[in-house]
């Protein structure tokens, strides 16, 4: 339905910097009219299809963030890019829609990526009050 454009065209090493990548979502011409009102939202969650994966086997344990000082955890326990249906999520910020381009910072996407779908992001729905995570779980670098 869309693809990305910025320029980030490889992985980036630690510390990531997503948050200060600006990005462009071009939602194909037909679409133009979904958008309408999504403007109105500071923030939006981006699906993506991680498409650059080399389709491998993967672990089903993991190191969190591939560090060996993190205990080894199932994968799905983890946010680890390399998964079985390497479908990418991002809750970013929308910075401006021009028709059918929208305009967002935070999306950790490389330049071509194609976009599966876009949705509002609802802080009702969207963050868990009381949400826990194992003790293992540290903020990330960048917050």
């Amino acid at each position: 339905m869309g693809v990305v454009s910025n320029e980030i065209r490889k992985p980036p090493e630690p510390p990531y910097g997503w948050d200060k990548v600006v990005s462009r979502i071009e939602i194909v011409p037909g679409l133009t009219e979904a958008l309408d009102s999504l403007d109105e939202f500071s923030h939006i969650i981006v699906l993506y299809w991680m498409d650059r994966l080399k389709p491998e086997p993967q672990p089903l344990k993991v190191h969190p963030r591939r560090d060996p000082s993190f205990p080894l955890v199932g994968l799905f326990a983890t946010r680890a890019p390399k998964r079985p249906n390497p479908i990418g999520k991002a809750t970013v910020r929308l910075l401006k829609r021009e028709r059918n381009v929208l305009t967002v910072s935070g999306l950790d996407a490389l330049d071509g990526t194609p976009v599966i779908d876009i949705k509002p992001y609802l802080p009702g729905y969207d963050s868990a009050a009381n949400a826990r995570t194992p003790s293992w779980v540290t903020p990330h670098p960048e917050g």
